[in-house]
C-alpha cells in the first residue's frame, strides 16, 4: 500500500511518452503498446493494493509523497491563525480502493478495445489519443486517491482538461470542437461553486485533510433548524458535484460530448469523469449528513434530473444520445441515493453502473464501427444477424440497467429504491416512473438496432443472399472512410474490440451479488465494506433497518415489473407494431417536438445566459474601447499637446533667450578681441587717450558748474 503513488505515476508516464515522442516517432503498435503496458500496470498495483486493503486492521492508509504547499499562516472562522499546508498525500481507503479498481479496470479494457477502434487513424493522432487517455487515467486517479481537497482539485481540474482534450479530438469537426468547449466552460460554473467550497472548509476547519473534516464535522451539531455554515459548504461543493456530473441545471454538456470517439464516451462519461460529482459528495458524507436541508437538496435534484434525461431519451434517434442521456438519468439514480443518506447504495450503484454502462458505450461503438459511422437507430435493423457477440453483450447491458435479476442493474437500483422509499414516497414514485422509462428506451434501442428488417444502406448484395457470403466479405473489407475501400456491409467487430465486450458482459451480470439484500438471505457485503469511509469514528457497524423483509420483497417485485412492463412496451412499439410508434409521434407532435429538442433547454440559455453575457461582453469592450481606451487617449493626447507647447516655450523662449545671450557675448567677444593687440605702444597711446579724455571731461565739467 505505501507504493499506492505509483498507481497514478504509471498512466502520467505512458502520457509523457507517447506526448512527447510518441506523436513524432512511435509507430501505432509501440504507442498503443505505451498506453496499454502502463494502464495494465496501474491495474496490477491497484488490485494488490485493494488486497492488502482487505486484510487492514483500520483499512485507512495514507502516504504522503511530498510537501506540496508549506505552512501559511492564515486567519480561521475562530479568530485563530491556522497554518495552511498541504502535503501531497493519497488516502487508500474503501471508497478509494473501489474507485481505483473502477477507473484502472475499466480503464484498460477501454484502452484495448481502442487500439482496434480507433487503427484508421494517421499514426501522429493515434499516439496523441493514447496520450490524452492515459493522461485522463492519471487525473481521475488523482482526484479518487487525493487525501485533501486541493489535491482532488488537482485531478478534479485535470479531467476537466482531458475531457475537452478527447471531445474534440476530432477538432477539424465544427461541432467536436463546439461540444469540447461547451463541456469545459459548463465545468468551470460548477468549478467556481467547488473552489468556493474549499474556502470556507478551510477558513471554517483549518485544515483540507478529509478526515480531519470530517471527524470535525461530526463534533459539530446537525443543522436541522437552520442554514449554517455546513450547509453553505455543503451547497457550494454540490454546486461543482453538478457540473462534473451533468444534473440539471448543468446537464447540457454531456450529451454534446458524444462528439468524441466513442472509447472517449465509454470512458469520461459512463464509467469515470462523470461518477466524480458522486465520489465527491460521498467522501464528504459527514458534512452532507449534518446539512439536512441541502440533503434534500440534493435528492430533489438528483430524482429530477433522472426524470428529465429519460424522457428525453425516449424519443432519441442517435444510438449514443440514448446512452448519453441514460448516464445523466442514472446519475440522478446516485445523487438520489445520497440525498437521502444511503451514500452506500449510491457507491454500489457507481460501480455496477462503470460496468454496463461502459459495455452498452462500447458495444455502441461496435455498432456504428459496423456500419461506417452510422449512428442513427432508423438506419439500422437485424444487426443481430451480422453482429452476434455485439447483440448478446449489449442485450446482457440492457438488461442490467432496466434493474432485471440477477443482472447487477437490479440489486443496485433495488437498493436505492428501497432506501428512498424509507425516506420519502413521492421520491421514490418519481425513481420508479423513472425506471419504467430506462427499461423501456433501452430496449426501444436494442430492438431498433437488432430486430425488425435492416434499414441501412446497401452494400451491394441480393436481398436473400447467403449470409456466410456476406459477412466474409464484410471481414475482408474496410471502411471507405477509413482506408478508402469500398463499404462490404455490417460485421462484426474485430477481437479486440469484442473481448473486452464479452469481459464487462461478465462484470454487468455478476458485479451486483456483492450487494445482495438481506432480504434474500444473503449478507451484504459491498455497503458495510464502504461504511467506514463515510463516517468519522474509528469503529462502525453497517446500518440496520427494522423494516420487514415482505416490504423489500414488495418493492422489488414492484420494481421488477415496472421493468418488465417497460420492456415489453418496447418490444410492441418497436418490433409488432413499429407504425404505432410513427402515429403516436404525430398524434402527441407538440410534446414529441418538446423532447426531441430537449424541452429547449440549450435554446433557453442560449437566449438568456449566453445572449446576455455576449451582450455583456460587447457592451464592456464599447464602453471600454469609447470610455475607458477614450480616457487614456485623451489623457494621452493631452500629455502630448502639452509636451508640444512644453517643447516650443523650451526652444524658442528658454533656449532662444540663452543662445541670444550667448550670441551678444561671442560678437562682443570679437570686438573687444581687437583691443587685446599684445603691443605696448598701443597700450601707451590709449593710456595716454585716456588720460586726455579723463583732463578734458573734469575741466569741461568745473567751467560748466
Amino acid at each position: 500500500m505505501d507504493l499506492i503513488w505509483l498507481i497514478p505515476l504509471l498512466p502520467g508516464i505512458g502520457a509523457a511518452l507517447n506526448g512527447l515522442l510518441g506523436v513524432r516517432y512511435f509507430s501505432k503498435r509501440v504507442a498503443a503498446g505505451v498506453a496499454c503496458v502502463t494502464m495494465g500496470g496501474a491495474l496490477l498495483l491497484s488490485i494488490g493494493a485493494f488486497y492488502q486493503l482487505l486484510g487492514a486492521e483500520h483499512r485507512e492508509h495514507v502516504v504522503t509523497v511530498a510537501q506540496w504547499i508549506p505552512p501559511i499562516p492564515l486567519a480561521t472562522a475562530s479568530g485563530e491563525i491556522g497554518a495552511f499546508e498541504v502535503p501531497w498525500a493519497f488516502r487508500l481507503d474503501p471508497l478509494s480502493g473501489m474507485m481505483i479498481l473502477i477507473v484502472t479496470g475499466i480503464g484498460f479494457l477501454i484502452h484495448l478495445y481502442s487500439v482496434a477502434y480507433m487503427d484508421h487513424e494517421s499514426r501522429g493522432a493515434y499516439a496523441r489519443f493514447f496520450c490524452y487517455l492515459n493522461l485522463f487515467c492519471f487525473f481521475m486517479l488523482m482526484l479518487v486517491l487525493g487525501s485533501t481537497f486541493l489535491v482532488m482539485f488537482v485531478g478534479w481540474e485535470g479531467v476537466g482538461l482531458c475531457s475537452y482534450l478527447l471531445i474534440g479530438f476530432w477538432y477539424h469537426k465544427q461541432s467536436a470542437s463546439d461540444a469540447g468547449k461547451k463541456a469545459f466552460i459548463v465545468n468551470r460554473v460548477g468549478d467556481w461553486g467547488f473552489m468556493l467550497g474549499i474556502f470556507l472548509i478551510f477558513f471554517t476547519f483549518g485544515t483540507l485533510d478529509f478526515r480531519a473534516v470530517a471527524e470535525a464535522a461530526a463534533e459539530m451539531p446537525v443543522e436541522v433548524g437552520g442554514f449554517g455554515v455546513l450547509s453553505a459548504i455543503c451547497l457550494l461543493l454540490f454546486v461543482g458535484a453538478v457540473g462534473k456530473s451533468a444534473q440539471i441545471p448543468l446537464h447540457i454538456w454531456l450529451p454534446d460530448a458524444m462528439e468524441g470517439p466513442t472509447p472517449v464516451s465509454a470512458l469520461i462519461h459512463a464509467a469515470t469523469m462523470v461518477t466524480a460529482g458522486v465520489y465527491m459528495v460521498g467522501r464528504n458524507a459527514v458534512l452532507f449528513s449534518h446539512a439536512p436541508m441541502v440533503m434534500q437538496v440534493v435528492a430533489w435534484v438528483g430524482v429530477l434530473t433522472a426524470l428529465l434525461a429519460a424522457t428525453i431519451g425516449l424519443v432519441q434517434t442517435d444510438i449514443k444520445k440514448v446512452l448519453a442521456y441514460s448516464t445523466v438519468s442514472q446519475l440522478g439514480y446516485m445523487f438520489l441515493a445520497t440525498g437521502v443518506g444511503a451514500f452506500g447504495a449510491a457507491a454500489f450503484h457507481l460501480m455496477t453502473h462503470a460496468f454496463f454502462k461502459a459495455l452498452l458505450f462500447l458495444g455502441s461503438g461496435s455498432v456504428i464501427h459496423a456500419m461506417n459511422d452510422e449512428q442513427d437507430l432508423r438506419r439500422m435493423g437485424n444487426m443481430r444477424l451480422y453482429m452476434p457477440v455485439t447483440f448478446i453483450t449489449m442485450f446482457v447491458g440492457s438488461l442490467a440497467i432496466a434493474g432485471v435479476p440477477p443482472f447487477s442493474g437490479f440489486f443496485s437500483k433495488d437498493e436505492i429504491l428501497y432506501r428512498t422509499y424509507l425516506n420519502n414516497k413521492l421520491l421514490w414514485g418519481l425513481a420508479v416512473v423513472t425506471a419504467g422509462m430506462t427499461a423501456f428506451y433501452m430496449f426501444r434501442l436494442i430492438f431498433m438496432t437488432f430486430f425488425g428488417e435492416y434499414r441501412g444502406p446497401s452494400w451491394g448484395h441480393q436481398e436473400g443472399e447467403d449470409h456466410a457470403e456476406a459477412h466474409a466479405a464484410a471481414d475482408d473489407g474496410h471502411d471507405a472512410d477509413a482506408q478508402g475501400h469500398a463499404w462490404h456491409g455490417p460485421h462484426e467487430s474485430p477481437g479486440l474490440m469484442t473481448g473486452p465486450l464479452w469481459m464487462l458482459a461478465v462484470g454487468a451480470s455478476v458485479a451486483g451479488l456483492v450487494g445482495i439484500p438481506a432480504a434474500f438471505g444473503f449478507r451484504n457485503l459491498i455497503e458495510p465494506f464502504l461504511e467506514p469511509s463515510f463516517t468519522a469514528g474509528a469503529a462502525h457497524e453497517a446500518t440496520e433497518h427494522a423494516e420487514s423483509h415482505l416490504l423489500e420483497w414488495g418493492l422489488m417485485g414492484f420494481s421488477v415489473l415496472i421493468a418488465i412492463a417497460g420492456i415489453a412496451l418496447a418490444y410492441h412499439f418497436y418490433v409488432r407494431r413499429p407504425e404505432r410508434s410513427e402515429q403516436l409521434a404525430k398524434h402527441w407532435a407538440g410534446a414529441h417536438r418538446w423532447l426531441t429538442n430537449k424541452y429547449y433547454v440549450d435554446e433557453l440559455y442560449g437566449a438568456t445566459a449566453i445572449k446576455g453575457t455576449i451582450g455583456s461582453a460587447r457592451g464592456l469592450w464599447t464602453v471600454d474601447r469609447h470610455v475607458v481606451d477614450g480616457a487614456v487617449n485623451g489623457a494621452g493626447w493631452l500629455t502630448r499637446a502639452c509636451a508640444w507647447v512644453s517643447h516650443v516655450f523650451d526652444k524658442y523662449l528658454v533656449d532662444g533667450m540663452f543662445n541670444l545671450l550667448a550670441w551678444v557675448c561671442t560678437e562682443g567677444s570679437y570686438v573687444f578681441r581687437r583691443v587685446q593687440t599684445g603691443l605696448i605702444q598701443n597700450y601707451a597711446v590709449a593710456t595716454l587717450f585716456g588720460v586726455f579724455a579723463f583732463v578734458t571731461m573734469y575741466l569741461i565739467a568745473r567751467y560748466v558748474g
